[in-house]
């Protein structure tokens, strides 16, 4: 940690034992408590602004409280500085919704069903043994008219997989036909539905067996990445400086890796400038398309509900992470309010993304090139049989990239002896429904300052007529999106449709208002029906583009609970109050990701598939800002070029 603390320091060990401990002093912590999330309670964009290097630091955190006695769950504001309870909510979970499945849930459901007649039945007719087989447990979702009963209790869904060893990827052997609803909490199974025995696939998944996998190829030379001189940047406690840049690096349990207060030093201007006050992925949901009657619920929300944060993986060189590499551990809480640290968290590093700018002058003779490079800042989590990685980029020349990389394995099911329109058959007799991972970026915007406008800016063909004779013209229209009912927006590839987050109070040289503009891949939005009961809930996933005035307690596209929640909560909430968005401090939600037709070489693991989007300047500067880049020259010992020709 940094030696004068700051507001947005990563939490420490010591937090989560202070907070823990004014917990039970308040009364607030008993055997049956459970800490479903811990997260640092940030100041405000305000606080923030004003706080001066030095200044007293009031250090408070959020606190979401489960009870497996079945007291009511609480919402809690704790401040680790002053020692005291600052809120405390009690939560209605019919109607706030749950907190976050807890990790001991997780066995809860097979443990439960283990023992339950109708489940053992169910296997027994399928030739299986209860001990061999495995259940993913699943969020339940919210069916309030099929399933009434559920309001208002904790339930987990259960599908099964059976387990041949204990090195056996029981992904390959999906138990098809067969669901199971259990209430964690009062350990009790609802229903088990069954709708009649299917084959269960018999091939291996087994990726890590050489005798699946076949002899490691011997093809492959080394590539080695060095930095003899050690990294570019510098890092002192977590405020990271490279190039022109400088942020403070966050990580949360719900959210996972947070970049805080990115700013750019600009040279020409003499002064660093703000870009963006926060960003995160604050929501992920993924639903899948398979209507049949055990597997139509099936949608999850990664953050909300099971906090992919506070599985993020432990990195290690050279797999995850190739070259001169800097970790960060990260620090939560577990159930019990003790701290937990994930070491290599976050990984830190350089790379070379190719040539930055070039040109080979007909009329004077130079020729000119330089070399763009990058800033990764990236985790990996891995939740269920997904691993996301969660990659920002920050660039020479001033420019912000996010990609996720979706990879793991496939959800399964058996495959229908007639086929499915809604799965792919990835092996003999195994399905990979179809499904889409959708991501919500959350940009609290600060170009050039708080105070900024967004405006849709789109391309537009200008008919043949006397200002366009020979019909080549075009040009680009500007929509300004002043309302919160109006900047609910859809991406048009077509258009070229882009949105700029511009300053009206801040002009470049040519006298325009300074802007960054967000790119988006524009693939599509939310699938389900409408009127569908995952529509409701993940209302923020059906608009590319979401912007709302900035509001503190607004953090989550899909509300604070998002377990078993109803429907409604989030930015359809948010926006519901059509405040005005023109020269405001706002924030910017962008909603992208990937519809997956899962291929048969997406089994057994799934090689990586992108998606994400940009942070581009347009006027931000006055001029190309990495004309100060030196050329580089590689010395003659560090590579070499071979010429050959096919004969």
């Amino acid at each position: 940690m940094s030696a004068t603390p700051h507001p947005l320091d990563l939490l420490t060990p010591g937090e989560i034992a202070a907070a823990r401990t004014v917990l039970a002093a308040a009364g607030l912590v008993k055997d049956t408590t459970r800490f479903a999330y811990l997260g640092l309670a940030e100041p405000d964009k305000d606080a923030l602004l004003a706080h001066q290097p030095g200044a007293p630091v009031d250090r408070r955190l959020r606190v979401l409280l489960s009870d497996t006695g079945g007291a009511a769950p609480r919402d809690v504001i704790v401040s680790v500085t002053r020692g005291a309870v600052d809120a405390d909510r009690t939560l209605d979970p019919a109607t706030d919704g749950q907190p976050p499945v807890l990790e001991s849930e997780f066995g809860v459901v097979e443990e439960v069903l283990s023992t339950d007649e109708r489940w053992i039945t169910a296997l027994k007719s399928r030739g299986l043994d209860v001990a061999r087989v495995r259940v993913a447990p699943l969020s339940a979702g919210v069916y309030a008219e099929e399933y009434p009963g559920e309001s208002g209790r904790r339930i987990l869904r259960g599908l099964a997989f059976v387990q041949e060893h204990e090195k056996d990827h029981a992904w390959a052997h999906p138990v098809d036909g067969l669901v199971a609803y259990v209430d964690v909490l009062n350990r009790t199974v609802d229903q088990v539905l069954d709708s009649g025995p299917v084959p269960v696939p018999s091939g291996s998944g087994n990726f890590d067996d050489p005798a699946v996998t076949g002899p490691a190829r011997t093809t492959q030379r080394p590539i080695e990445i060095t930095q003899p001189e050690g990294p570019s940047f510098t890092l002192e406690g977590n405020l990271l400086r490279w190039e022109n840049w400088s942020l403070r690096v966050g990580f949360d349990a719900r959210e996972g890796l947070v970049l805080h207060q990115l700013a750019f030093a600009d040279r020409d201007a003499g002064r660093v400038r703000p870009i963006v006050h926060r960003a995160s992925i604050a929501e992920m949901v993924v639903p899948y398309a398979d209507p049949s009657p055990v597997r139509s619920w099936q949608n999850y929300f990664d953050v909300g509900e099971y906090l992919l944060g506070q599985y993020a993986n432990s990195l290690e060189r050279g797999c995850d992470c190739v070259g001169e590499i800097t970790y960060l551990d990260a620090v939560i809480a577990d159930e019990h309010g003790a701290a937990r640290t994930l070491p290599n968290a976050i990984c830190l590093h350089e790379e070379d993304h190719g040539v930055l700018w070039k040109h080979s002058d007909l009329w004077t003779g130079s020729s000119e090139v330089r070399r763009q490079r990058r800033l990764v800042l990236s985790f990996f989590t891995t939740v269920g049989n997904y691993d996301y990685g969660f990659f920002w980029y920050l660039y020479l020349d001033g420019a912000i990239g996010f990609e996720v990389k979706a990879t793991g394995v496939v959800f399964t099911s058996a495959y229908p002896e007639g086929g499915s329109a809604y799965a792919t058959e990835v092996a003999p007799g195994l399905a990979a429904p179809y499904h889409q991972h959708l991501f919500c970026a959350r940009l609290d915007m600060a170009v050039d300052g708080p105070d900024n406008r967004v405006e849709e800016v789109e391309v537009a063909r200008v008919p043949m007529g006397p200002g366009n004779p020979r019909g080549n013209a075009y040009t680009y229209r500007r929509t300004p999106l002043t309302r919160e009912s109006q900047a609910q927006r859809m991406a048009d590839p077509i258009a070229d449709r882009v949105w700029h987050i511009t300053n009206p109070g801040s002009r470049n040289a040519l006298g325009r208002p300074v802007a960054y503009v967000l790119r988006p891949e524009g693939r599509p939005v939310l699938l389900a029906d409408p009127g569908s009961s995952i529509a409701a809930r993940a209302a923020f996933a059906t608009r590319h583009l979401w912007v709302t005035a900035y509001d503190p307690d607004e953090r989550y596209p899909a509300g604070d609970l998002v377990n078993q929640h109803p429907g409604g909560a989030g930015l359809p909430a948010f926006a519901a109050a059509d405040r005005d968005l023109d020269g405001r401090s706002l924030v910017v939600w962008h909603v992208f990701g990937l519809t997956h037709v899962p291929r048969p070489e997406d089994w057994p693991v799934m090689p990586v598939e992108h998606a994400g989007f940009t942070l581009k300047p347009a006027g931000f500067f006055d001029r190309n800002p990495t004309l100060d880049v030196p050329a580089h020259h590689l010395p003659a010992q560090h590579g070499h070029a071979q010429h050959g020709h096919a004969g």
